[in-house]
């Protein structure tokens, strides 16, 4: 149905893609995975059209295509449900499913409204999911909008005369379990009129939902498996060169905490989310909260970086009694905060590395109320060396980097300000094994230094793995509490009993 043969891109003189060949099948999903930067979300655009190839050719059911844009692409049945999302917040569900084609709901010139919600819910019966197409987008939870997007790249069925190819860049990155589990069902029902591209990290979910598995590494193909032939171990070693094993969350280099109390909450509230949380960090410990969707742990979190205010009990940062009402508050305390999503409140995208890591402490850089920005590049030079931050150099986008570099990113930032506490908010979100592996070795370093850490995880075995102990929220409530020594960490079974 779709070939590549031979693809290359490269981005301001850095190759992406190294010669990619493979091809998607009729009626199967397709596995796709690799390391950050190994060249997954590049060439989903060029299937896509949002990029072009440098060289090589691209085929649709055998014939050579050129995509010039997307509309090119949507013309030849390739739909692409993106990492970020793609939806307008501000519009209803319906508006967005027909985006980019309402010239077939107007008529002398006025849009018959009543007919695009009529096809947007028949979009919708397809995936089987009941959502209202005259809801804001903006009210839906992130899986819902999720299925809008499915039902967005179905529309193209309408307008092709040929099964679609839908490319799923990464969907299951902050899906729970049931909602993964709904989107698969999905996927499967589909396949007679469909075929799939899914790029994830999650190796268990590609082998779970995928018929052949496509292994990238440094932008190139080096693998192909029937997914029945071959186990997440096996793929893991493909993949980062080496097996998973034992110390991946470094284990053996987890010191004990210092003496000094960092952060101190008692008897901590906010509204309706939270209550009575009693709350200790110690220098160089870290502390994870295990909780499902809902169950406070967020909110708790948010307090202490100052994005929310406790309502009451009280809260001591250094032995000072504090009452953030903004995070630059918090910052001010030596606090610093790696949100979930990087993109939207960790980094300003389209500055540079070197920019970006300067932004918490521009005193590092300034002389006279002026940036150095000799100083400021220097210092950015230092740390991609320090932290292998894969770029050409300091002057780059931050947009232009994979996720795992970019984390990096927000990393050092905090570091540079000196931040002696550091809130973790799913840190390793969206990563591949290696580059979680490289961040693990970056925090268990930060606990080594003496930064107290408050960590929150997408999996409960990260958050045990990583822990000095083990926070258990429920319903806005603290359920249990258990200690996580090397060589002796809780049983994942008693947490999850506490969880729910």
């Amino acid at each position: 149905m779709l070939s590549a043969h031979s693809i290359t891109k490269s981005f301001a003189g850095v190759p992406a893609l190294k010669g990619v060949s493979l091809e998607i099948r009729p009626n199967e999903v397709v596995g796709l995975i690799g390391e950050n930067g190994a060249g997954k979300s590049t060439l989903m655009r060029v299937f896509a059209g949002t990029h072009q190839p440098d060289g090589g050719t691209l085929t649709r059911d055998g014939q050579p295509v050129r995509l010039r844009n997307a509309r090119d692409g949507a013309a030849n049945g390739i739909g692409m449900v993106f990492q970020e999302q793609s939806l307008l917040l501000n519009l209803s569900v319906a508006e967005n499913i027909y985006l980019g084609q309402e010239s077939q709901f107007v008529r002398f010139g006025l849009v018959d409204w009543k007919a695009m919600r009529c096809a947007a819910r028949r979009q919708l019966d397809k995936i089987g999911v009941d959502i209202d197409v005259t809801a804001r987008t903006s009210e839906l939870t992130f899986a819902a909008r999720q299925m809008v997007e499915l039902a967005k790249a179905l529309t193209l069925e309408e307008t092709i005369a040929r099964p679609l190819v839908i490319l799923l860049d990464e969907p299951t990155s902050v899906l729970s379990g049931s909602d993964i589990e709904i989107l698969f069902n999905r996927v499967r029902s589909l396949k007679s009129r469909a075929s799939f591209v899914f790029v994830s990290h999650r190796l268990d979910e590609v082998l779970r939902i995928s018929d052949r598995v496509y292994t990238m590494k440094d932008g190139e193909v080096v693998a192909e498996h029937r997914a029945s032939d071959i186990s997440g171990p096996e793929l893991h070693k493909i993949m980062v060169g080496r097996g998973l094993h034992t110390a991946y969350y470094k284990e053996d280099r987890q010191l004990p905490p210092r003496d000094e109390v960092l952060v101190d909450a008692t008897d901590l509230g906010a509204g309706d989310t939270f209550s009575h949380v009693d709350l200790k960090i110690h220098a160089g410990e870290i502390v994870g909260i295990a909780g499902v969707v809902g169950s406070g742990r967020e909110e708790v979190t948010r307090t202490i970086g100052g994005f929310m205010s406790h309502t009451e009990g009280s809260l001591k940062i250094m032995g000072e009694a504090v009452h953030f009402r903004s995070p630059e508050q918090a910052v001010r305390r030596s606090i610093g905060y790696i949100p979930r999503e990087r993109r939207l409140e960790g980094l300003v995208m389209f500055l540079s590395i070197a920019e970006n890591i300067s932004l918490a402490d521009l005193s590092a850089v300034t002389k006279n109320g002026l940036i150095n920005y000799h100083a400021e590049r220097a210092l950015a030079t230092d740390w991609i060396s320090r932290l292998h931050i894969k770029a050409p150099g300091p002057d780059i986008a931050c947009r232009k980097l994979s996720g795992g570099n970019q984390q990096k990113v927000v990393l050092a930032r905090w570091m540079t300000a000196g931040s002696r506490i550091l809130i973790l908010d799913h840190p390793t979100r969206g990563l591949d094994v290696g580059a979680k592996e490289e961040v693990y070795e970056l925090v268990r370093e930060l606990s080594r230094q003496g930064v107290a850490i408050l960590l929150i995880s997408d999996t409960l075995e990260e958050t045990i793995g990583l822990s000095h102990r083990v926070i258990v929220m429920r319903d806005g409530a603290v359920t249990a509490r258990f200690d996580a020594a090397p060589g002796n960490k809780p049983d994942q079974v008693d947490v999850v009993r506490a969880m729910v």
